[in-house]
């Protein structure tokens, strides 16, 4: 039996403002109301500056944190496919889209009076940079340049935390509550059959275990240790909103308090 985390408090994240239908759009209105902390999409992969300012105010008027959540400039595959450093993007390339992508939130989020206080990165981006120096270090490079303050969420023992810890960066750590997971700690692939969790009781028994033990089951169904300080629901998943309410509901059942990481 696993002990249960002497940690009592833990942030819960969504990836937002990503909605081009009004449906989703509403779904994302619904889950910011469960969220502590949001990951706003800043034109990279999805999102305008009339979206960004639409999921912003949401986040003003339910006290909500918001950090920057840049990808690959890929609207057409939604940052989801990996791009190759030297010959689909360059580096030059991929810092100055990240850091066009960041300020521009954080120039509309001034706008309102709310600071950007983290970046998360998306799809395609957050996973080579798990596993690839080279990205990671142009992230932090990226986030260093623009406001060092800013903390840097992304997955643990990844290269995102070693580029993090090299630059100086705070680094937080989180957890998937709809993503499987491999043996050796990573994202199951999408392109994986199940790689998403699309079943309610699946995503709130993964919920519990990551907030109870800091642990999740591989897709092997070995045991795997994910020590996090925030956890993670994909707003475009089917069943984002419900998930969002019963994975709140099922962590403050466990005696522990949702609160922002940052802030």
């Amino acid at each position: 039996m696993a002990m249960k985390r002497a940690n009592k408090v833990i942030d819960l994240n969504a990836d937002i403002g990503e909605a081009d239908t009004a449906d989703w759009a509403w779904a994302e209105a619904q889950i910011v109301m469960a969220i502590s902390s949001a990951n706003i999409a800043c034109g990279g992969h999805a999102g305008d500056d009339e979206t960004m300012r639409t999921t912003i105010q949401a986040c003003k008027d339910n006290g909500v944190t918001i950090g920057a959540h840049p990808a690959y400039p890929d609207r057409e595959n939604f940052g989801r496919k990996s791009l190759t450093l030297g010959q689909e993007i360059s580096a030059s390339q991929l810092k100055q889209s990240l850091t066009e992508q960041i300020v521009k939130l954080a120039e509309i989020a001034a706008e309102n009076d709310m600071p950007i206080t983290y970046v998360k990165p998306h799809g395609a981006l957050y996973n080579d940079a798990v596993i690839d120096m080279e990205k990671a270090n142009i992230i932090t490079q990226v986030i260093n340049d623009i406001d060092p303050n800013l903390i840097l969420l992304g997955g643990p023992q990844s290269c995102m935390q070693m580029a993090a810890n090299a630059a100086g960066l705070t680094f937080v750590a989180e957890g998937f509550i709809d993503r499987r997971y491999t043996d050796d700690g990573h994202l199951q692939p999408r392109s994986e059959d199940g790689a998403v969790i699309t079943c309610p009781q699946a995503r709130l028994r993964q919920t519990q275990s990551l907030a109870s033990a800091g642990q999740v089951e591989t897709i092997t169904g070995k045991p795997l240790n994910i020590q996090a300080r925030s956890l993670c629901l994909h707003g475009d998943s089917a069943g984002a909103v419900e998930t969002a309410w019963q994975a709140r509901r099922a962590i403050e059942a466990l005696g522990i308090q949702i609160k922002p990481f940052a802030g």
